[in-house]
C-alpha cells in the first residue's frame, strides 16, 4: 500500500524537479542573451578602484579616508578619463574631459566628500548618508539647512560610489558601515559632549538605523540624539532576493554584462546610470541584518534608549518597501518621540483616471490601527477637488486628528511624489523642476518637458519623467530643523 502511494509522489517529485531544472536553464539562458546583446561594457564598467577594507576603515581617521579618496579620483582619471576611446569623447559623458557634465570642471565635485564649518563655535554635529548609485550631493540641501543652524556637517562618499559603476561591484555593505563609524567617529571627535544627529537617504537611511542599533549594545560607538531617515531602505522588493543568480553567467568572462543589471550612458555628473546586480545583493543583505538587528534590540528591550526617529517618505515608492518602514520599523519602536511624515498621492491630478485603483487605497493600507506609539503626519490635498495641500497629524498615543494648512500647492500634473524626489526642493538646478540659474551641473534633468519620438535619446523616457525633486521640500527642511542644542550631560 505505501508503495502503492510512494509511486505517484515519486513521478510528482520527478517532474517538478526536471520543471525547476528547465526555468533555471531558460533563466540562465535569457541572462546569456542579454550578455550578447545590448551595448558593450565601457572603461567605467570594468575599472574597479581600490577602497580601503573594513579594517582599514575602522583603524583610519577623516583625514586618512580623504588621502585615500585623493588617489582614487587619480586613479580613475589615469585610467579611465585619459584613456576614453575617442567615441566615448561625447557631451554627455561625465568621464569625458570636455563634457558638460565632467565633475571636475564644475562649480563643485559634490562626488567626493566634504564637510562644512559653521562660524564660531559649532552647536552641534550631523552626518549625512547618501544613496546607492549616488553621492553626497544628494544631502547637500540638507546640509545647508543644518549649516545655518551653526552645526558642524560631515558628508562621506560611501565606497563604491562617486568614481565609477564598476565600484559597486567589489563593494559590500559592511564597506558602507565601517564608513558610517569612520564619519560618526569624525564628528563626535571635533564636537565633543554636542548633539549628534544622523540623515540618512535611502540605503543610507538604512545605514543610519543600523549604526544607531548597533550602538544600544557597543560602548564603543557614539549613540546619535536623533536620526532622520529620508525614503529609507528599511525593505526593498522580493526580486533582489535572488538577484545574484542574475550575475552567474558572468563568471565566464564572455558573458561579463551579465553581472550588470543595467548598462546605461553616464549623463550623471553626480550618480551613477548604470546598476550592477552586485548592488541588488548588497541592498537586500543590509535590509536582512537591519531588519535582525530591529528584532534583537526590541526583544532584549532595548529600543527604549534608540534616539527618535523622524522619517519622511512618498506613499508611492518603486524602490524600497514603504510597507516596511511601518511594520518592520515603526511598529517596533516604543513611545520614543519619533514620528513618520507620509506623501500621499495628489488626489486633484489630471491624469487620476489612469492612476490604479490601488493608489487611492495605498495610505489606509499602510497605518496600523489608532492609537500608536509614534506620531503620525500625512501631507496630502486639502479634499479632491483642490491642489492646496494640508497637513494632518495625530500625535502619539492619540486618536484626535489636527489638520495645518500649508500653503502648499500639488503641482496638477504631477500625480504622486517619488522615492528619489524627497531631498531636492524645485530649485535645485540638476533635479528641480525649476532649476536655479545661479548654478549649472550641465543639465537641468528635473525640468525638461519631454516630447519627441522613441528611440532618439540615450536614455529611457522612464529615466527623465519620474519625479525628481519635491514641492513640498521647504515643509520637510523646515521639519528637519536640528533638535534642541543643549550639551549633552555628562556620562
Amino acid at each position: 500500500m505505501l508503495a502503492f502511494v510512494l509511486t505517484p509522489l515519486r513521478r510528482v517529485l520527478k517532474w517538478l524537479a526536471v520543471l525547476t531544472l528547465v526555468l533555471f536553464v531558460a533563466f540562465l539562458g535569457s541572462r546569456v542573451w542579454f550578455a550578447q546583446s545590448g551595448p558593450p561594457l565601457e572603461p567605467w564598467h570594468t575599472f574597479v578602484p581600490e577602497e580601503l577594507s573594513v579594517a582599514e576603515l575602522d583603524a583610519a581617521d577623516w583625514r586618512a579616508y580623504l588621502a585615500h579618496e585623493d588617489r582614487l579620483f587619480a586613479y580613475v582619471t589615469r585610467e579611465v578619463v585619459q584613456k576614453l576611446p575617442e567615441e566615448d569623447r561625447v557631451p554627455s559623458n561625465r568621464y569625458f574631459a570636455g563634457s558638460v557634465v565632467y565633475p571636475p570642471r564644475l562649480s563643485q565635485d559634490f562626488n567626493r566628500s566634504y564637510e562644512l564649518a559653521p562660524e564660531g563655535v559649532p552647536v552641534g554635529v550631523v552626518v549625512l548618508l547618501h544613496g546607492l548609485t549616488d553621492s553626497p550631493y544628494s544631502l547637500r540641501h540638507v546640509a545647508r539647512r543644518y549649516l545655518a543652524n551653526g552645526f558642524l556637517v560631515v558628508a562621506p562618499r560611501l565606497p563604491g560610489h562617486g568614481t565609477v559603476p564598476a565600484g559597486l561591484t567589489a563593494a559590500e555593505w559592511e564597506d558602507w558601515l565601517a564608513a558610517t563609524r569612520l564619519a560618526v567617529r569624525e564628528a563626535a571627535a571635533r564636537v565633543p559632549g554636542k548633539p549628534l544627529e544622523i540623515v540618512g537617504f535611502s540605503n543610507g537611511g538604512a545605514l543610519a538605523l543600523k549604526y544607531a542599533l548597533d550602538a544600544l549594545s557597543d560602548n564603543t560607538l557614539t549613540r546619535p540624539d536623533r536620526l532622520v531617515l529620508i525614503s529609507p531602505m528599511i525593505g526593498i522588493t522580493r526580486f533582489a532576493r535572488f538577484a545574484g543568480l542574475a550575475a552567474l553567467p558572468a563568471w565566464l568572462p564572455a558573458f561579463d554584462k551579465a553581472a550588470w543589471l543595467g548598462i546605461v550612458p553616464e549623463f550623471n555628473p553626480f550618480k551613477y546610470n548604470s546598476f550592477p546586480v552586485n548592488g541588488a545583493v548588497q541592498s537586500h543583505r543590509l535590509t536582512r541584518a537591519l531588519q535582525a538587528s530591529i528584532t534583537a534590540e526590541a526583544r532584549a528591550g532595548r529600543l527604549t534608549e534608540l534616539a527618535p526617529v523622524l522619517t519622511f517618505q512618498s506613499v508611492m515608492d518603486f524602490t524600497v518597501s514603504t510597507r516596511a518602514i511601518v511594520d518592520a520599523l515603526y511598529s517596533q519602536l516604543p513611545a520614543n518621540g519619533s514620528e513618520l511624515v507620509l506623501f500621499d498621492i495628489n488626489r486633484n491630478t489630471k491624469l487620476g483616471p489612469l492612476l490604479r485603483a490601488t493608489s487611492y487605497s495605498a495610505l489606509m493600507r499602510l497605518l496600523p490601527p489608532l492609537p500608536r506609539d509614534f506620531r503620525t503626519v500625512i501631507i496630502t490635498n486639502e479634499d479632491a477637488g483642490s491642489d492646496l495641500v494640508v497637513e494632518r497629524s495625530i500625535p502619539a498615543g492619540g486618536t484626535e486628528e489636527t489638520i495645518r494648512p500649508l500653503g502648499l500647492s500639488y503641482p496638477i500634473d504631477v500625480y504622486s511624489l517619488s522615492h528619489v524626489a524627497l531631498p531636492f526642493p524645485p530649485e535645485d538646478a540638476l533635479y528641480g523642476s525649476h532649476p536655479d540659474p545661479k548654478e549649472n551641473f550641465g543639465l537641468e534633468l528635473g525640468a525638461m518637458a519631454v516630447r519627441g519620438e522613441r528611440g532618439a535619446l540615450i536614455v529611457s523616457l522612464d529615466a527623465l519623467v519620474r519625479m525628481s525633486s519635491n514641492p513640498f521640500f521647504a515643509y520637510m527642511n523646515d521639519r528637519i530643523k536640528p533638535a534642541a542644542t543643549e550639551p549633552k550631560a555628562s556620562p
